[in-house]
């Protein structure tokens, strides 16, 4: 069997509903990595939300974060990585207009940088509060172009918001919206998809197309889905998701999908 690339998301994904890698999944990718396949981490996270699954999976494989945005070696200096952003400016001048949009808080982020303007760490997991002056979202600590802005917004406002910042700033960001309860709004490089990361892995490791298997549940999966040479969608996944895969695995994100469907096409079992 040719050596495969294999990509996961991580939330909804990888993770179960409790945001952990069961023992079973963990096994798994382990034993799909010994049988000499590429598992690499392929997600809308920050690379610093996204580390610590990494390294419970001990991979040694580039990390994909920001949905493609970023490319890196984590713990270390790799002259491959690459980082794309978009202009400070962008992140001051909806800052400026929070209260009027009706935005509730924001963060700024790429390699490196974590800024935010929330100094509560109750309100949300994904916006962790700035605990230190140099963490608060200003102009005076925003010093490097950032690879995402994420938003937590008024739900009523929402679809206004998302169409005044579209039509703000087309031309730069895409606006997307969060799968999930939360009402998060993130702002990426424009025509900058987890497509670009996966494409990224591909040619590094010189891997042909039909041999990458890529797992997604959400929006922000789509294009990595459309590109893998087999898309999965997870059981779990919408609906509309599951149109853009290949395959949709037999079980979910609780029950070990991403295992069940690896052991039984990568001819894993003991």
């Amino acid at each position: 069997m040719n050596r495969k690339l294999i990509s996961l998301d991580l939330d909804g994904t990888t993770l179960n509903s409790a945001s952990q890698i069961s023992e079973n999944t963990k096994r798994t990718l382990q034993k799909a990595a010994a049988a000499g396949h590429i598992v690499s981490i392929v997600t809308g996270r920050s690379d610093r939300m996204a580390v610590n699954y990494y390294d419970e999976l001990g991979l040694t494989t580039p990390m994909i974060n920001f949905n493609g945005a970023l490319g890196h070696l984590p713990h270390q200096d790799w002259d491959e990585a690459y980082e794309i952003t978009f202009q400070k400016e962008i992140v001051l001048d909806i800052l400026k207009s929070k209260a009027s949009l009706g935005i509730e808080l924001i963060a700024a982020e790429g390699r490196g940088l974590k800024l935010t303007d929330s100094t509560d760490s109750a309100i949300s997991p994904f916006f962790p509060a700035a605990s230190r002056s140099q963490e608060v979202l200003n102009r005076l600590n925003l010093t490097q172009d950032p690879s995402a802005i994420t938003m937590l917004v008024d739900p009523a406002k929402k679809a206004e918001i998302t169409r005044r910042l579209q039509q703000e700033y087309d031309s730069a960001v895409t606006v997307s919206v969060w799968g999930g309860a939360a009402p998060v709004l993130e702002l990426s490089p424009k025509n900058v998809t987890k497509k670009v990361g996966l494409k990224f892995l591909a040619n590094h490791y010189h891997i042909d197309r039909q041999d990458i298997l890529a797992f997604g549940d959400e929006q922000n999966d789509i294009e990595m889905l459309k590109y893998a040479g087999t898309g999965i969608a997870m059981q779990n996944a919408s609906p509309w998701i599951k149109d853009f895969a290949n395959e949709v695995t037999a079980l979910d994100n609780d029950h070990d999908g991403i295992a069940q469907y690896l052991t039984e096409h990568l001819d894993l079992a003991e």
